[in-house]
């Protein structure tokens, strides 16, 4: 594995590779400290970012690789000036390693690898995926259950523009006698792209129109917000599904609570002590899990021959 642009190119085998390599890091994080030392990794984000902007910068730098990064690139980059993404990349690969970015175009990704001649890492394409969500998502699941195989899961929210959603979907059709259940905003409803993707992998998903037809016993609940960014309707009536102290009482004490962050009102903050709430436990294993991607992936690129 070269690049990391889709949930969709990855196979099982590298996964778990990618999830022993990130448990590893967790025990033996000092270990990783000089992987990466005189190389240099860019970072380049065209979207607003705080958990992946910060933890990827985080992983480079434990990984003991130089940064270089801009953020906001769309107003602080020559984009502004009418640079393609094209020439941008072209430019940038000379100064570093990797590339790593964040793009309002669901494209961004596949034509960044085109063009490219070092490694490139999606860190978010428009409403399309965000793989390296998926990534940490997956990996949480894994390490709370014991297993991902056999998983019931309710992805919540926004299921039109929510790139995680798509990403993660993509991820666990990897796993064997896995069930999701749908339940969305009324208009974000799941692509049919991505139904479609399910039924070609066996993977059963159960649309729902509320949560009280969510099993009680399901393993693992993930929410997800209203991508009010993206809605090509801006004058959509948006209902959020909010999850409560209330209406998350019917669930299983092994039902847990996954959010791919920020969120704005769709889970209450009264649910933040809840042992079952793992949103923010998910989000820092967005640091091992993209210095385990990160260091795979130069490791391949380069042949290096690293002495871990």
């Amino acid at each position: 594995m070269l690049n990391f642009i889709s949930a969709e190119n990855v196979s099982r085998q590298e996964l778990e590779n990618l999830f022993s390599i990130a448990d590893d890091i967790k025990e033996n994080r000092q270990k990783y400290s000089k992987a990466l030392n005189g190389y240099v990794i860019a970072t380049i984000f065209f979207e607003p970012s705080t958990r992946t902007r910060l933890s990827f910068e985080s992983a480079i730098l434990r990984l003991g690789a130089g940064l270089i990064s801009t953020e906001n690139a769309l107003e602080n980059a020559s984009a502004k000036k009418g640079e393609s993404l094209e020439d941008t990349i072209k430019i940038i690969q000379g100064y570093a390693d990797m590339i790593i970015i964040r793009h309002h175009e669901n494209d961004s990704s596949q034509r960044a690898v085109k063009v490219a001649k070092v490694p490139i890492i999606n860190a978010g394409a428009g409403g399309g995926e965000h793989p390296t969500q998926a990534l940490l998502d997956v990996y949480t699941i894994r390490e709370q259950k014991g297993k991902v195989d056999g998983t019931q899961i309710a992805i919540m929210g926004d299921l039109k523009y929510g790139r995680t959603a798509h990403s993660l979907i993509k991820l666990l059709s990897l796993y064997d006698n896995i069930k999701i259940y749908g339940f969305s905003v009324k208009g974000l409803e799941l692509p049919l792209q991505y139904k479609e993707f399910l039924k070609e992998k066996h993977i059963e998903y159960i649309e729902r129109s509320s949560l009280d037809e969510i099993p009680s016993d399901i393993d693992f609940i993930y929410q997800t917000r209203v991508q009010m960014e993206r809605l090509e309707d801006k004058g959509l009536k948006i209902e959020p599904i909010i999850l409560n102290k209330e209406n998350f009482a019917r669930f299983s004490n092994h039902t847990y609570i996954l959010h791919p962050l920020p969120r704005v009102d769709e889970i209450s903050t009264e649910l933040d002590d809840d042992y079952r709430s793992l949103y923010f436990h998910q989000a820092h294993n967005g640091v091992p899990t993209r210095m385990a991607l990160i260091y795979s992936l130069m490791r391949d690129y380069y042949n290096l021959n690293p002495k871990i």
